[in-house]
């Protein structure tokens, strides 16, 4: 069949690699001059920064695709598992670092917080079996067919939903099993893996962190975005063609059945359209479909981020590749986010640093920092004035805790706000993940892989089913790939 995809983001060029390796014609269409959506790359005086997604989990999910395509994964792909997750500072001066090693974490943990060792391994349990118990049904299928649920995994899925615990929020259920806030806020954090607020989002989402401590965190050997420009010489070097700078303007359907897209003033016939649009922009600007799209808008948003992008002309020795700066009041700081949508004054604050790993990212005895705080996603927030007060904030926080200047270092600066989001990527309001998963039961509104009403037309990236993030985004593509090929077999 023909097939075209609408944006080459991780679910476009997922879906992209899987159907051509099954014997479809795919042509990708990318409104801007590179591919990956939100994983891409920019330089500034010699520093190279990673513009979005900087943590690397289940790296299997890019290695079924690079075996697809019958080539060697490990020789084309290099990267790097890391010892250390996470450097975590407090404002008390508390100051604790996360070992891959779950044992040396617990340890860490128990010296540092006062959290028994037992409790860390046993959340850490307990995330693991919500992984293997939801997977299944949640991550690996569509969510919006009936046999998803007609299977041996799923009755088991279904059999143990007690043990799924959604019906508390992650702070309740932390709060009861630690006790001890800076352990809470550290495992509360997980929920903003997917934008959603801790202190409503269902415990369930304590999954999160099996991804990053059981099956481990990663950085690619050149950063980031080497995993955009493998996938995309990947589809290439097996016959998926692209299109950049090549605006979609129409979606047009006959009949309720796609026949195409117009683009830049031309028509690409299709038997398929896949979009990797936001759903919301899909319907509202491609389908003109202004009832669909605002039924889209009940459902709460998830956060967005404002980052700044330094270059620092000297090497901090107390940080590693990921940091973590916490609010004091955590609570606040997600009332602020997603009650009043307002910017809160005490943000916590995350530092990437690619550099520590891939020396090239940065000169000699400097440092790339990718400085995100959790942001609304909200227009008309994001002023000058308003960035220029959020920039003096982050930096007089990591100045007092580091206790060194920060500032003066800066030898090179970019800032991406909510707004640049929108349009660099098409995510509705910025929003980094669709939709929040704020709610016992967000995951089954999410839209649905597949429109329901037009034929030949599906949906994948991190607005729709399973969620956002790098591999919820390339299981999109694949749970794609698989209702076409089902549904093509089937005629």
């Amino acid at each position: 069949m023909r097939v075209v995809v609408i944006g080459s983001g991780m679910g476009g060029l997922s879906a992209g690699i899987r159907l051509v390796s099954t014997g479809h014609e795919v042509t990708i269409l990318e409104r801007n001059s590179y591919a990956g959506g939100k994983l891409s790359e920019f330089s500034v005086n010699g520093y190279r920064f990673d513009a979005g997604p900087s943590l690397f989990t289940r790296p299997d999910l890019v290695k079924e695709l690079f075996e697809l395509c019958g080539e060697n994964f490990e020789e084309s792909f290099p990267y790097h598992r890391l010892q250390t997750l996470c450097h975590y500072f407090f404002e008390d001066g508390t100051r604790v670092q996360a070992p891959a090693d779950i044992q040396l974490l617990a340890k860490e943990l128990e010296d540092k917080i006062q959290v028994p060792a037992k409790k860390t391994l046993y959340h850490l349990k307990h995330a693991a079996e919500l992984y293997n118990l939801t997977k299944p049904v949640f991550l690996d299928n569509s969510l919006h067919k009936f046999k998803t649920f007609f299977n041996r995994k799923a009755f088991r899925a279904l059999f143990n939903l007690h043990k799924i615990d959604s019906l508390r929020s992650m702070f309740q259920s932390n709060n009861k099993r630690f006790k001890q806030p800076k352990a809470v806020q550290l495992f509360n954090r997980y929920a903003t893996y997917n934008g959603s607020n801790p202190y409503k989002a269902p415990a369930t989402l304590n999954l999160i962190a099996h991804l990053e401590y059981n099956l481990g965190a990663y950085l690619p050997a050149n950063g980031m975005h080497q995993i955009t420009e493998s996938l995309v010489q990947l589809a290439k070097n097996k016959g998926v063609k692209f299109e950049f700078d090549t605006q979609v303007e129409k979606i047009k359907v006959k009949d309720k059945k796609v026949e195409g897209v117009e683009a830049n003033g031309k028509f690409y016939e299709a038997d398929v359209v896949v979009s990797n649009l936001d759903a919301y922009y899909t319907y509202l600007k491609l389908l003109e479909n202004e009832r669909v799209a605002e039924k889209i808008l009940k459902q709460e948003r998830s956060s967005s981020a404002l980052i700044f992008y330094w270059g620092i002309g000297r090497e901090f020795k107390e940080l590693d590749i990921h940091n973590i700066f916490f609010a004091e009041d955590y609570r606040r700081e997600f009332e602020a986010i997603f009650n009043t949508k307002t910017l809160y004054h005490d943000p916590t604050v995350y530092v990437h640093i690619s550099s520590r790993l891939v020396s090239s990212d940065a000169p000699y005895g400097g440092e790339n920092w990718f400085v995100m705080i959790n942001a609304p996603a909200k227009r008309g927030l994001f002023t000058e004035e308003a960035i220029a007060i959020t920039r003096k904030q982050i930096l007089a926080k990591l100045e007092r805790m580091l206790n060194k200047p920060v500032e003066k270092l800066i030898e090179a600066e970019a800032v991406l706000t909510p707004d640049e989001i929108d349009l660099k990527t098409g995510s509705y309001l910025g929003s980094l993940y669709g939709t929040s998963s704020n709610s016992r039961l967000a995951a089954f509104l999410r839209h649905p892989n597949f429109s329901k009403k037009i034929r030949g037309l599906y949906f994948c990236g991190g607005s729709v089913h399973p969620g956002g993030g790098i591999p919820l985004a390339l299981l999109s593509g694949k749970i794609v790939s698989n209702l076409i090929q089902n549904n093509y077999q089937s005629k």
